[in-house]
């Protein structure tokens, strides 16, 4: 009897085993604007599902690190699902407080950016098998705005704001 039981948790877990997981990657970190308690940064997640049927997220952690320091840590609660059999690109905002930016006045000075270490926890809901969290992390640079950008936002924001249509009565 206990052969049996034996080859039964074995099948089983073979099956969990090579059941396709979702998978995801930290494809960019952003500077979106400045605020006058912070600077506000965005991390974008590509997350891809085998599944046929839309997985939840139930939590995004992360942690931002300069220097071998902290400057940012938090989580975005209830992010969303990720859509079925395809990919959907997760959007997190990470704030950084100006007080931790002029903590940084060494390696900004050098090159007006941020080097970083952005290590980020996705909690995915799995049906029957429960919260798998996918780690993630990456190593980059962040640049710092220009004050053009400080006070006007990000070149993108602008280039939304100004490519407003036009009509067509007013082109002729």
């Amino acid at each position: 009897m206990a052969g049996l039981v034996d080859k039964a948790k074995n099948f089983v877990a073979d099956k969990i085993a090579n059941v396709p997981k979702p998978d995801a990657s930290l494809t960019d970190v952003d500077f979106k604007k400045v605020s006058f308690d912070s600077a506000d940064y965005i991390a974008k997640v590509s997350v891809n599902n085998p599944y046929s049927h839309p997985l939840p997220v139930c939590e995004v952690k992360y942690t931002l690190k300069s220097a071998g320091r902290v400057i940012a840590s938090g989580n975005m609660p209830d992010p969303g699902s990720v859509k079925s059999s395809g990919t959907t690109v997760l959007e997190v905002p990470v704030k950084v407080p100006h007080s931790i930016i002029v903590t940084l006045v060494r390696d900004v000075a050098k090159d007006w950016d941020i080097d970083y270490e952005l290590d980020l926890g996705l909690i995915i809901d799995l049906p029957l098998v429960g919260n798998l969290t996918i780690p993630l992390s990456r190593k980059g640079e962040i640049k710092l705005p220009t004050l053009s950008e400080a006070i006007w936002g990000s070149k993108d924001e602008a280039s939304k704001e100004t490519k407003k249509e036009i009509p067509k009565e007013a082109t002729k």
